[in-house]
């Protein structure tokens, strides 16, 4: 552990490499494939996050996120959920434990509290409350930017998985240090 500001850099940089990842392999898919998820890793704007598997972030509630009704549709915020809780993983990632993406849902149970209006900006906390080899549970929240009001609340189960074989191929800067780092770890044990 370093100084509380380099840790939190740290850990920031570890959630910005999933998305940098996660841009390196979309733009592989053929031109007209749109993935369900693509809006939301696009729109995330990372405010904070901790090496104790913490991540917050902002997000803007745009329209193509609404109902009928015109507030967040309830499967958007499944999606949303999904991605700034599986982030929260990062943080606490290495090689062989829950790497890019963090495998798979196993149940996402979101309580929805309050309709979320669209047009306005909404902060996500996510914070990884249980992990081990092959099971990890997050819990998260959409609250409005000055915490007064809480929109919705999550609790996320999820399923280690290997990386996909090809998303391994898709190299970024992170990689570099983050391998360094876990040689250097097992160079001293």
């Amino acid at each position: 552990m370093g100084s509380p500001e380099a840790d939190r850099q740290k850990a920031m940089a570890a959630v910005q490499a999933t998305f940098d990842r996660y841009k390196v392999i979309a733009a592989q898919r053929p031109k007209d494939h749109i993935d369900f998820d693509r809006e939301v890793m696009d729109e995330l704007k990372i405010v904070d996050a901790g090496l104790d598997g913490s991540v917050a972030y902002e997000l803007y509630m745009a329209p193509n996120f609404s109902n009928l009704n015109n507030v967040m549709h309830g499967g958007a915020a499944g999606v949303i959920f999904d991605m700034a809780t599986t982030t929260a993983l990062c943080p606490i990632a290495r090689p062989g434990f829950w790497e890019f993406m963090g495998g798979v849902t196993r149940s996402l149970n979101v309580s929805y509290l309050k309709a979320v209006p669209i047009g306005i900006k909404v902060r996500l906390n996510s914070k990884v409350v249980s992990v081990g080899k092959q099971m990890a549970m997050i819990r998260g929240d959409m609250t409005s930017l000055d915490g007064k009001t809480t929109y919705c609340t999550v609790e996320h189960h999820k399923v280690n998985l290997p990386v996909v074989p090809d998303h391994r191929l898709a190299r970024i800067p992170w990689d570099d240090e983050f391998e360094r780092e876990w040689k250097d770890v097992k160079s001293k044990m």
